[in-house]
């Protein structure tokens, strides 16, 4: 599958958390529904999903192309979830490849299907003093749609064609693409 960068910042303000100077964190990355109904049954979605490709995993790191990344994982249990630790104070790019797509887990599959947004989840840790990375330091995420490339080139073409159509007033509601996206801080 195509891999995605995510960039891993320290954002801290000057002089905040201290302890962690010099030390490394734990991130988990965790694809998920964004979909509030599909989070209810989400266990069951996954084990469908399991079922239907054995061996297979919803979420690797790209360990080739990721540079900072140390000791990364795969939690062979959990197969929409990959950890790594990572020192803030240097530059950190983990690349991700989700391995299934939004149509999955849509009812109907007919072709064509809207497909379910996902989220990546990413949950940052600090080291407790007995050296387990269980202090909560930090949580984004941003949602994603994943396509096959003939499907992703019909649904940007079809988003394409839709916002020509709008009048500028209407426009003004979108935000317009950008290359890279922020997560959005979790609280």
């Amino acid at each position: 599958g195509q891999s995605y960068e995510i960039r891993m910042l320290d954002n801290r303000k000057i002089g905040e958390l201290p302890e962690i100077n010099g030390k490394l964190v734990k991130s988990i990355f965790r694809v998920v529904f964004h979909d509030r109904r599909l989070q209810y049954t989400e266990h069951q979605q996954l084990e469908g999903w399991r079922w239907n490709r054995p061996g297979d995993r919803i979420l690797d790191i790209d360990i080739p192309m990721s540079m900072g990344i140390i000791d990364p994982r795969a939690i062979p249990t959990q197969l929409n979830t990959v950890e790594f630790l990572w020192d803030p104070s240097k530059r950190t790019s983990v690349f991700i490849q989700v391995h299934c797509i939004s149509t999955e887990f849509t009812m109907r599959k007919h072709g064509g299907e809207k497909g379910v947004p996902f989220r990546v989840q990413i949950d940052t840790f600090k080291e407790n003093e007995n050296g387990e990375y269980t202090e909560h330091l930090h949580s984004a995420s941003c949602q994603i749609k994943v396509f096959k490339p003939k499907g992703a080139d019909r649904k940007q073409k079809t988003d394409r064609e839709k916002m020509e159509k709008r009048t500028p007033h209407e426009k003004e509601k979108y935000q317009p693409s950008y290359e890279t996206t922020i997560l959005t801080e979790v609280g």
